[in-house]
């Protein structure tokens, strides 16, 4: 056995160089490749993130989607690269209503903003409605459902505003404190 790995051992050093040569291009390429392939597929990973993100976003401003509080702040979490990186969905940021309803109390919190998702994040971190936040943080289960004012046919936050509070009686059996802004 000894005798066949010394005999396939002399046949690798009697190679002529340019054997040497050609395997260590090939082998390079074969890297170059693999790290290619390797950066093409977590560009397409980032790129599917974007576009999730991006339709969420989107399905919110159209409320055409209801979310959780964990799951609206999960997706305003989301980066492309850690801490420090800014949140894909703030890219997105729009001006809007939106309507937090708490399933537990059937109450509803509607409100206003130029950015939106900052705001929404607010109600939830106890920085917006006290009320909202109290009863969020002793675990009432709430859903944030948001329109964009340059889908609504209304001309001014104010007055979707004052319109969604109508509709859903926030004023009278909700948080709202008032009718909305004039």
């Amino acid at each position: 056995m000894l005798h066949i790995f010394n005999k396939i051992l002399d046949w690798i050093y009697n190679l002529p160089i340019w054997v040497y040569i050609v395997s260590g291009i090939l082998i390079f390429i074969a890297i170059f490749i693999y790290f290619l392939r390797t950066q093409y597929l977590e560009n397409k990973k980032r790129e599917k993130i974007k576009e999730d993100i991006k339709a969420k976003v989107q399905g919110l401003a159209n409320n055409a989607v209801e979310m959780s509080p964990e799951e609206f702040m999960a997706m305003r979490k989301t980066t492309l690269g850690g801490r420090g990186n800014p949140s894909l969905a703030l890219e997105h940021n729009f001006a809007g209503v939106y309507i937090l309803y708490n399933k537990t109390k059937n109450m509803y919190y509607i409100g206003q903003a130029q950015l939106i998702l900052n705001r929404v994040n607010a109600h939830f971190t106890g920085k917006g409605n006290g009320d909202v936040y109290a009863d969020y943080k002793y675990g009432d289960s709430f859903t944030i459902r948001m329109i964009a004012l340059s889908r609504s046919g209304f001309s001014s936050l104010n007055e979707l505003e004052r319109h969604i509070i109508m509709t859903y009686d926030a004023f009278a059996k909700g948080y709202n404190k008032t009718r909305g802004n004039k």
